[in-house]
């Protein structure tokens, strides 16, 4: 069965109706699920070492989510605002900004990492505009 062998089966949508191309070979997407793991022990490690405590990983852990309700104002706006907190460039900036003008906010990048980290090992990528369930990573939810 070949919707097994792959994450996302291919579409028969001509290439110019894709908004994304989702990756469906298995070894790259579990080799992708498997970085996010990495990035989410790294962040864990980073917070533990930096952080005085559990406090702001409680507060902050699903604070990335909230983008979510970009999807309030349809579903280019939803994709456009969650992809921007579910890249590592963000949680990159506020890092070096932190490093030199806060340092005690230097583990809510970490966090950030984390988070984004387990999405993307649990199977949850970039989103495609087309709708939620569109993926880099492959199709879920409904459009799996």
């Amino acid at each position: 069965d070949r919707s097994r062998s792959y994450p996302c089966p291919p579409t028969s949508n001509p290439p110019e109706e894709t908004a994304m191309t989702p990756i469906i070979e298995r070894p790259l997407a579990i080799l992708l699920r498997l970085e996010g793991f990495a990035a989410f022990a790294a962040g864990i490690a980073g917070y533990a070492l930096l952080a005085d405590g559990w406090l702001m990983l409680a507060v902050l852990a699903l604070a990335p989510d909230l983008a979510m309700a970009g999807y309030l104002l349809g579903p280019r706006a939803g994709a456009l605002a969650y992809n921007a907190a579910h890249t590592y460039l963000g949680p990159a900036l506020l890092a070096a900004a932190t490093w030199f003008l806060a340092p005690a906010l230097l583990p809510a990048a970490c966090v950030w990492v984390a988070h984004i980290g387990i999405d993307r090992a649990l199977g949850y990528g970039l989103k495609s505009s087309t709708g939620f369930g569109v993926t880099h990573l492959g199709r879920i939810g409904k459009a799996a």
